[in-house]
């Protein structure tokens, strides 16, 4: 975007932007292979999947494992997992809850644009008390087909504020998530709350 234009909407990413789970999903990830599949795999076998959403997330390490992996079984157990990690545990971001009701305030549009399935995106906004009534669309990963470093889960939030992505603001962590937002055509602001800046600015 030039100078001259301004941002009217801000769209973003669940994990690692609003709340740090990336800890809980890749501890129920690693818990349902132990118990499903008998394997034990390491947390940073899960890095390079980050953003991805669930199938992905899951299915890439166990590919790269040599495991077949049965879904939906075991991203639901995975869910069930989780959701039984996060309760009274999962806590927003430094500054986000400010950040949401001041941008509000200012009159801009808000939207989450997540990888992750509702059944994710639902039990983190309830745990970091974010009610989803702030935002004008909450877009999940069940809501797009292609998932990111595709755009189309940008593009759709965007469609729903009503702008086109050159007004939007993509706030993300993950470098799937940053290619995603770059491929929309917003600016996008990256968070190092994942991955180094070095690596976020290498993805663009």
């Amino acid at each position: 975007m030039s100078s001259d234009d301004s941002i009217h909407g801000i769209i973003f990413d669940m994990d690692g932007v609003l709340c740090d789970s990336e800890p809980f999903i890749r501890e129920a990830a690693r818990r349902m292979f132990r118990t499903s599949h008998g394997v034990d795999i390491p947390p940073q076998a899960f890095t390079p999947y980050v953003g991805t959403g669930e199938d992905r997330f899951l299915g890439g390490p166990a590919a790269d494992h040599g495991i077949t992996i049965r879904l939906p079984q075991d991203k639901d157990e995975t869910y069930r997992l989780y959701l039984d990690c996060i309760r009274g545990q999962l806590q927003p971001l430094d500054g986000v809850l400010t950040c949401v009701s001041q941008a509000r305030a200012a009159g801009l549009r808000l939207a989450v644009a997540s990888a992750a399935d509702r059944i994710k995106v639902d039990g983190n906004l309830r745990e970091i008390g974010l009610d989803p009534a702030c935002f004008d669309i909450v877009i999940s990963g069940d809501d797009v087909q292609a998932k990111k470093p595709d755009p189309a889960a940008f593009l759709l939030a965007a469609q729903h504020l009503g702008l086109p992505p050159e007004a939007c603001l993509v706030v993300e962590d993950a470098v799937n998530g940053v290619i995603a937002g770059i491929r929309a055509g917003a600016t996008v602001l990256g968070l190092t709350t994942s991955f180094p800046a070095t690596t976020l600015h290498d993805a663009g």
